[in-house]
């Protein structure tokens, strides 16, 4: 088929009129100067993108929203409420509340999830009869939700630098490298889903361990992600431990690299992000999480300067809108320094489109070209917040004015997920939220 695209971004500029052919889920051609639509073509009104990608998100956190807003606290005490959250969670139960949260992210213009995957077992730690039910409910929700996901199943085996995992962290823990392997090793990619790997921290993955989590990764060519130096006590605990910096663990013991990618790297030295950048090892900023739980503002600037590329994530959910992320990259930075312009739009939109696909292992999508998986999300540039600026201003308007209520159609694999901001597969997103989130809340 083809659709018609009144204005779209491809990756330097808009364009007005663009004409994208697609067969069998990829791009077969696209034509510029194409004023009017062609005879049988679906037009989308607005401003069109690549899909979005979200290359950071630990869906059952979306029960989280709200909640956690209550008084003041610290990241330790929020993390006490997420394991209420995690305790009550089975099979069945994540299936929905994910499937609910991949919709609303459909919503929000994402056509591709890194799910960073830790809750693998039954609560106690106790084995369910098929060892990766919980990843399958994840892989399962995302199909029903139209979207494609990459299952990033997580090394998590320490409550912190060698302790045992604590009651909580048993339904997280394999015991060790070589048993969360053989498991992760019974996961299968399919069509809309794709298997890569994580170290959930140097705090929760022992020393010894991370070589072969980092080993199963490379053999197979798949991604790994790692929570890196999110709080200023895992960067205390690791050189107590240690005697180095957690980026300078991972270092020495393989971990960086081309297909790693680190999550937050919120508080670095001068040689960790040397190291970082120096191994092209990508970072997935999220910045909504980061201020939410007052992490602080790492240096994307630094990092992108010495050759790490960037990526974005919701992370706990808080908000599920990357064009959010990507505003807040620029708007934080522009905090910290008092200074304007860090970034281009344009560069903002790659953060969350192609450089977030190859993040997650989907090199093939987040361009509008021939070849690239055929996902779209387009923008609508007559809402309240977009109406005004000149079409050609399309990429500056959707980084720094839109929101995920401006998105009007996603389309994932050449089919519409979303049309005209409804969802064509789940009939009620906010209700199967609501019910899925009552059934987990304490």
């Amino acid at each position: 088929m083809t659709y018609w695209l009144e204005h779209a971004w491809l990756g330097t500029g808009v364009e007005p009129g663009v004409a994208v052919d697609v067969a069998d889920g990829r791009i077969t051609a696209v034509r510029t100067g194409t004023p009017t639509p062609p005879p049988g073509a679906e037009a989308l009104r607005g401003l069109t993108l690549p899909g979005l990608a979200n290359a950071h998100s630990h869906a059952f956190h979306r029960a989280l929203r709200a909640a956690v807003q209550v008084g003041s606290g610290t990241f330790w005490t929020w993390r006490e409420v997420m394991y209420g959250v995690a305790d009550r969670l089975t099979p069945d139960s994540y299936y929905a509340l994910a499937r609910a949260t991949y919709a609303e992210m459909a919503l929000a213009g994402i056509t591709c999830v890194g799910e960073f995957h830790y809750l693998h077992h039954a609560p106690g730690g106790s084995r369910y009869d098929d060892p990766n039910a919980m990843g399958e409910a994840l892989i399962a929700a995302a199909a029903d939700a139209g979207i494609r996901i990459t299952l990033l199943d997580t090394a998590y085996l320490s409550a912190g630098f060698g302790d045992p995992p604590d009651r909580h962290q048993l339904r997280f823990s394999d015991g060790t490298a070589d048993a969360w392997a053989e498991r992760a090793d019974a996961l299968k990619g399919r069509e809309h889903a794709r298997i890569g790997a994580a170290v959930h921290s140097v705090r929760a993955v022992p020393a010894g361990e991370l070589g072969a989590v980092a080993d199963w990764a490379r053999e197979r060519r798949a991604p790994l992600h790692v929570h890196l130096s999110e709080q200023t006590a895992e960067n205390d605990a690791c050189r107590a431990a240690h005697g180095r910096t957690p980026t300078r663990l991972l270092a020495d013991h393989g971990v960086l690299g081309p297909r790693t990618t680190a999550v937050h790297a919120t508080h670095l030295t001068d040689e960790d992000v040397a190291l970082l950048g120096g191994s092209t090892t990508g970072v997935c900023m999220c910045p909504t999480t980061e201020r939410d739980l007052a992490d602080g503002i790492g240096p994307a600037v630094a990092l992108q300067e010495q050759g790490s590329p960037l990526s974005l994530g919701s992370d706990s959910h808080a908000v599920i809108d990357l064009l959010e992320e990507a505003r807040a990259m620029e708007l934080d930075e522009r905090l910290r320094t008092r200074t304007r312009g860090h970034w281009t739009a344009a560069a903002l939109l790659r953060a969350a489109t192609a450089d977030g696909h190859a993040a997650l292992g989907w090199d093939d999508a987040g361009t509008l070209a021939p070849g690239a998986l055929a996902d779209l999300t387009t923008i609508r540039l007559d809402s309240v917040r977009t109406a005004g600026p000149l079409p050609r201003l399309g990429a500056e308007t959707a980084v720094f004015a839109a929101s995920a209520a401006d998105v009007r159609h996603t389309i994932v694999g050449g089919r519409q997920i979303v049309r005209d901001g409804v969802h064509t597969r789940v009939a009620d997103v906010p209700t199967a939220l609501a019910d899925s989130i009552a059934a987990v809340r304490g």
